[in-house]
């Protein structure tokens, strides 16, 4: 039996208006990689800022082997030998790897940094790692799975024995994953052990022993993987049994609405044409990078393209700011919900509110009750969980801020809704809310032109899919009879490569 490496237990804690946390425990084993798991809301990621030193908790106590601790601050996690990497990284893009990782420590000679010595060991956590990476590497040049590789070699840097892991496979490709889990299996093998926090319930099985769920701050239990099935986890984590991922769902789906031909931006984006029809759920799939993103900023308005040519309900239509795509009835829920989606530091009905001043605005005065009422409806609509409608959003957990996003646009009476990886960091019970809620916006003519890094979700949830390769349309595919091999196929290029030509886009009805 491994030894025990840390153990917290009986843990509460209180924000206003909410109790986070009732008497949750959990332990972790040296060498162990323990999944923590739970919907948006339920406190996993309280727990862990507990453990790392953000929150101080109320009740409870924590032992690191065997040893009462108390954690009033993340330098005493940090010599604790503590450490966490958040779901948004918190890096210096300016600075180098090599800064970033010693940043506020770095080696001095003298008065002067030791710009050498730094470097070296540097290097030598890097190396220790596996980790290819120049230590001189400005860290906003890298991707996101490097600068995350360089937040783990910083942790490390601490002689962490404790590693919490929020959400890190969010962003990254299967590839990129599968580099990470090489590292943490590295770690492992040095005795170090680690809380998993995730929503992706395959990777679990993978890296993962034994979970530990908790519901509405509250500890449901710990199971080992191997004496559990997948169906028995997710009616843990939801208190309820989900039938399919992806709720049935028969749409009528009408004219065409929305058009776009010739769209091109430098090399990023060169699409000829694409449509979507009222109440369609168009799929748009391709590999990280492939300029997935890029194509609809452009159509939003977001970036300038070099050509464009937009038709609204057969229409031509002119879009060159993001007001205008807004008041011709393009709404976009966007990837990066914390930089691009919402104003953190205000509160939820604001940021509900937002894009749906112009309705609420009599007389040049905002009708102060009917946002109330506006801002309320869609937390009632959504589920959303938060104290009230003007609890700051920064306090939500991410899951609880997409839905955020989303009311944003959905009171705005949209016509197209742009929705970019829109269930990244929620749980599953939660995705599911989000897509009986895009089946609702079909029911009602909304065309829904949906982003997706997962297949399975691409395949449940659209109708139609375009796969996108660097920066082009490389094929149409019907999702009802298509496979997950199918798009790897053409997200890969290989009709390119092997000089057959794309399939033929439908002509729009």
């Amino acid at each position: 039996m491994a030894e025990e490496l840390f153990r917290m237990e009986s843990i509460c804690k209180s924000f206003p208006g909410v109790k986070a946390l009732d008497g949750v425990s959990l332990n972790v084993f040296k060498g162990e990689v323990l999944g923590l798991v739970g919907e948006n809301g339920a406190g996993k990621s309280t727990l862990m800022k507990i453990l790392s030193g953000v929150y101080r908790a109320d009740e409870g106590d924590i032992y690191i082997e065997g040893k009462p601790v108390v954690i009033d601050s993340v330098s005493k996690a940090h010599s604790l030998g503590i450490s966490i990497i958040m779901q948004e990284l918190n890096m210096c893009g300016h600075l180098s790897v090599a800064d970033n990782i010693f940043i506020g420590r770095a080696h001095k000679k003298g008065l002067f940094i030791d710009d050498k010595k730094m470097h070296s060991e540097a290097k030598k956590i890097l190396d220790d790692l596996g980790i290819n990476l120049s230590t001189y590497a400005m860290v906003k040049s890298l991707s996101v799975a490097q600068q995350q590789m360089v937040e783990i070699a910083k942790a490390i840097s601490f002689h962490s024995k404790i590693l919490v892991l929020d959400e890190p496979t969010a962003t990254l490709t299967e590839r990129e994953i599968d580099q990470l889990f090489e590292i943490i299996r590295k770690l492992k093998a040095k005795g170090v052990g680690m809380v998993y926090i995730s929503h992706r319930m395959a990777e679990l099985n993978r890296i993962c022993e034994r979970v530990t769920v908790i519901r509405d701050g509250q500890y449901i239990g710990t199971r080992n993987l191997n004496e559990i099935t997948m169906d028995e986890l997710v009616n843990m984590i939801v208190g309820r049994s989900l039938e399919d991922k992806y709720p049935k769902h028969v749409r009528t789906i009408g004219d065409v609405v929305f058009e776009a031909k010739n769209v091109r931006r430098g090399t990023k984006v060169n699409a000829d044409y694409l449509y979507v029809r009222k109440g369609e759920i168009l799929g748009i799939s391709g590999l990280v990078g492939a300029g997935r993103t890029e194509l609809m900023r452009c159509i939003f308005g977001a970036d300038r393209p070099d050509s464009m040519e937009l038709w609204m309900d057969g229409k031509p239509i002119k879009i060159r700011s993001v007001i205008q795509a807004i008041k011709s009835g393009i709404g976009y829920a966007t990837e990066d919900r914390k930089r691009d989606g919402l104003a953190l530091g205000l509160d939820v009905k604001y940021n509900t509110n937002m894009a749906h001043l112009a309705q609420l605005t009599h007389f040049g005065f905002v009708d102060d009750r009917a946002g109330d009422r506006n801002a309320e409806k869609y937390v009632s609509l959504l589920r959303t969980k938060t104290p009230s409608i003007h609890q700051l959003c920064r306090n939500l957990s991410g899951g609880n801020q997409q839905k955020v996003v989303l009311a944003k646009w959905l009171c705005n009476d949209v016509k197209v809704l742009i929705v970019d990886e829109p269930t990244r960091g929620i749980d599953v019970g939660a995705k599911y809310e989000v897509y009986e809620l895009f089946n609702q916006l079909s029911d009602q003519g909304v065309a829904i032109i949906m982003i997706s890094s997962e297949l399975p979700e691409i395949l449940g949830m659209s109708d139609r899919i375009l796969v996108i390769h660097q920066g082009e349309i490389n094929g149409e595919l019907d999702a009802k009879t298509s496979t997950q091999e199918q798009i790897l196929y053409l997200a890969a290029g290989y009709n390119k490569l092997e000089g057959k030509p794309a399939p033929t886009l439908s002509a729009a009805n």
